[in-house]
């Protein structure tokens, strides 16, 4: 069973936390996670692209000359793909990008991700978020004193308007409930910052 040290925010170790074996301790599983991540940005897609075909364009639907005698090339109406401004042909049309991802392999991609993240030293946890006010400054000082200088994500087990506000201005650093964490997020970031009761709680939510 792995340990982690649990911190304060002055960077002074508290205590030792055991991380379940069922989470942290099994296979990386790298196709799994690449998946979960293509079909979380996938999500994200809007799906609004559009372009106008050749009964959408403007224009008359009359033949704009007669089909032999003139000498040029035959044509049906102005719309035509061929002309200029006329429709697009296999254009890009809207549509939903999302797809399902089943429980379990979403589960088995977050872990890989978690137990990834503590190979590599780079998973944290913090006694809580306790600040004394919402200030940036104060808050980057603190990240900068736990040696965190770039792409943080906060994790949370609740609401905490202190740290809410104190974080929303930090471009690099970014603040999720427990619950709501993905493998994206979790590959996406340097330094994964659990609070103590963060992280207990999602392991019980994965070992089960």
């Amino acid at each position: 069973m792995a340990t982690v040290d649990i911190k304060n925010l002055n960077n002074e170790v508290v205590g030792k936390l055991d991380l379940a074996d069922a989470v942290f301790g099994g296979p990386i599983n790298e196709g799994l996670m690449h998946l979960a991540v293509k079909q979380y940005l996938a999500s994200l897609r809007s799906g609004t692209h559009k372009t106008k075909t050749r009964a959408e364009v403007s224009g008359s639907g009359k033949k704009p000359w007669r089909q032999k005698g003139t000498g040029r090339a035959r044509v049906g109406e102005i719309r035509n793909p061929l002309w200029r401004k006329g429709g697009i042909v296999m254009g890009p049309q809207p549509r939903d990008y999302s797809a399902p991802l089943p429980r379990k392999m979403f589960r088995a991609a977050l872990k890989s991700a978690l137990a990834l993240k503590l190979k590599e030293n780079q998973l944290n946890v913090v006694e809580a978020f306790n600040l004394e006010n919402h200030k940036t400054k104060a808050f980057a000082q603190a990240l900068a004193r736990l040696g965190f200088d770039r792409k943080v994500l906060l994790i949370d087990h609740q609401e905490n308007l202190n740290l809410k506000l104190a974080a929303r201005n930090l471009s690099d650093v970014q603040l999720l409930p427990n619950l709501q964490v993905t493998p994206y997020h979790v590959l996406n970031a340097r330094h994964v910052v659990f609070s103590r009761a963060a992280i207990q709680a999602l392991q019980e939510v994965l070992a089960k």
